[in-house]
């Protein structure tokens, strides 16, 4: 079962970053086939390291927890907040390199008994656009239902934004969407 993780830094650890930045691409290659979209997430000039998301597929929300629990960088109390949410992956290509990528999030109160066939169906418009790269409905504790969506767009902030805002609305029962877009570049080593 795939699995959103997002972990936001603490103020000033660039320095922290990079020295642990090799324990934490050792443990990452143990999840490497398990791993769908994965990368850092930087400001909006791409100068700084803002946070960390992964996208994994793990047996369980408590295996989900212990790889977020257990990655280097957290360890070492260099993130501040910690998300962790069951994900459907609606749409998944390869990110283009050298050229920059916008995470968008939203997350809702749970919309339960939206089918998974309907949100495909809100997606199914977009699909054609190729600045989507990943989008993914993100799932109560149960499964049943969405609380959310995350999409990584090959566009800055602003479009990237205008982009989701229709599919995110559709998967939100047409409940307007808070959308959060932050810049985002492809992980992994080279």
């Amino acid at each position: 079962m795939p699995f959103y993780v997002y972990a936001q830094d603490q103020p000033d650890v660039a320095d922290q970053l990079m020295e642990l930045s090799e324990e934490h691409w050792s443990y990452m290659d143990r999840f490497e086939d398990r791993l769908i979209l994965r990368g850092p997430t930087v400001s909006g000039d791409g100068e700084e390291h803002t946070g960390s998301v992964h996208v994994v597929d793990l047996a369980d929300r408590a295996a989900a927890e212990r790889f977020a629990r257990e990655e280097p960088f957290w360890k070492a109390g260099l993130y501040r907040d910690l998300t962790v949410v069951a994900a459907e992956v609606l749409l998944n290509r390869e990110p283009a390199a050298d050229v920059p990528h916008t995470l968008v999030t939203a997350q809702w109160p749970l919309s339960a008994g939206v089918p998974a066939d309907a949100e495909r169906r809100e997606l199914s418009g977009a699909e054609a656009d190729s600045r989507l790269v990943f989008v993914a409905a993100l799932r109560g504790g149960d499964g049943s239902g969405t609380t959310g969506v995350v999409a990584a767009v090959r566009a800055l902030p602003d479009e990237a934004r205008a982009l989701v805002r229709p599919f995110a609305e559709g998967l939100a029962d047409g409940r307007p969407a808070a959308l959060t877009a932050q810049r985002w570049e492809r992980g992994g080593r080279n």
